[in-house]
């Protein structure tokens, strides 16, 4: 979500009165807590008892989430095929999490090469307009969809998952309180209004803190250095994944992706940090803990 990864969050107020706590927010942030949680509960519910149930799960908030996107273009009269990309969502984890990422590339090139013919039967204008929007959704979602497949494929998938989110959801939480509280300098005035140094700061401290303790306590042969490193990646990925999707809600004139989760907003504004953060973790897991060691 845009605002909990700013730094600053919106009506953070320049005035002397002191600010609500919905004020400070910008969102109702009672509402926005219980929310989170119950979607944490859901996660590790599932990952500690029948992990195919949050693979399930995953693939249909990313078919939510490619909803909001595909409909957000609408607005715009971009025209991107949804039919081959919600397949292709569907496919790509699945294939990832049972064959593994040769499974997941042949899905996504097929996914992106039905875009390309799916489109055609409505005639040239638009075209390239419209397939490019739907080879950028299934690289946004539908690759990223099955890179998190590939971290809870291994026997400590659902451990990796854990740190995944937790690691990407402390950035979120550490830029927060630390860009509400102390935030003064903008990063990006321009793509993000909201965003200040100091929440940047916040979500590095907490990054790290989160990225070492989980991985000298969760996962076999993993050192606290490494966390520490994952960690400090995060924080990059993070903060780059809240300024694309800002970026894109930008362009088109929206403020947020949808209204189904109250307090933050769309799918899409819940995972934009995560879809940018996967392959990343995902690759420096590989790097310092192998599968199967």
């Amino acid at each position: 979500m845009e605002l909990d990864a700013s730094g600053e969050p919106a009506g953070s107020p320049t005035g002397e009165d002191k600010p609500s706590v919905k004020n400070r927010a910008g969102r109702n942030l009672p509402i926005a807590i219980g929310v989170g949680a119950a979607l944490g509960a859901l996660v590790l519910l599932s990952l500690y008892t029948v992990r195919e149930i949050f693979l399930a799960v995953m693939v249909v908030f990313l078919l939510l989430g490619m909803q909001e996107l595909t409909k957000a273009f609408a607005t715009r009269g971009i025209q991107a095929p949804f039919v081959p990309l919600a397949v292709g969502m569907v496919l790509a984890p699945v294939a990832a999490y049972v064959w593994g990422p040769i499974a997941l590339v042949a899905v996504v090139a097929l996914t992106v090469l039905a875009v390309l013919v799916v489109r055609m039967p409505e005639g040239a204008e638009g075209y390239v307009r419209d397939t490019t929007a739907g080879v950028f959704v299934a690289g946004y979602l539908v690759l990223m969809g099955g890179v998190v497949a590939l971290l809870l494929a291994p026997e400590d998938g659902a451990e990796r998952i854990v740190v995944f989110i937790a690691v990407t959801v402390s950035s979120d939480i550490g830029g927060y309180f630390a860009g509400a509280f102390l935030g003064k300098h903008k990063m990006a005035p321009t793509i993000s209004p909201k965003k200040t140094w100091e929440g940047v700061a916040g979500s590095a401290l907490t990054c790290m803190l989160v990225g070492a303790w989980l991985l000298w306590w969760r996962l076999d042969d993993g050192r606290w250095w490494h966390g520490l490193l994952i960690g400090l990646a995060v924080v990059v990925t993070a903060i780059v994944g809240d300024l694309i999707e800002s970026m894109i809600k930008r362009d088109l004139s929206i403020k947020d992706m949808g209204t189904l989760l109250p307090g933050h907003g769309g799918v899409m504004d819940r995972l934009d940090s995560l879809v940018a953060t996967a392959p990343v973790v995902w690759l420096l897991l590989e790097l310092f803990v192998p599968a199967g060691t």
